[in-house]
């Protein structure tokens, strides 16, 4: 199922292991900023019916 990488086995399986954890983190704050930006507009629209 694995190739044989040779030499350059370390390189590129760390290089695999950099590349997702990175899309994992800009996933993770991705969907941390959604979240956030959704609280926010709630808090503003619940303010904006309490004033109209």
């Amino acid at each position: 199922m694995m190739p044989e990488l040779g030499k350059y086995a370390f390189a590129v399986l760390g290089s695999y292991v950099v590349s997702i954890g990175l899309l994992a983190v800009l996933a993770w704050l991705s969907i941390a900023r959604a979240r956030r930006i959704k609280a926010q507009l709630s808090d503003v629209e619940k303010r904006s019916r309490k004033d109209g």
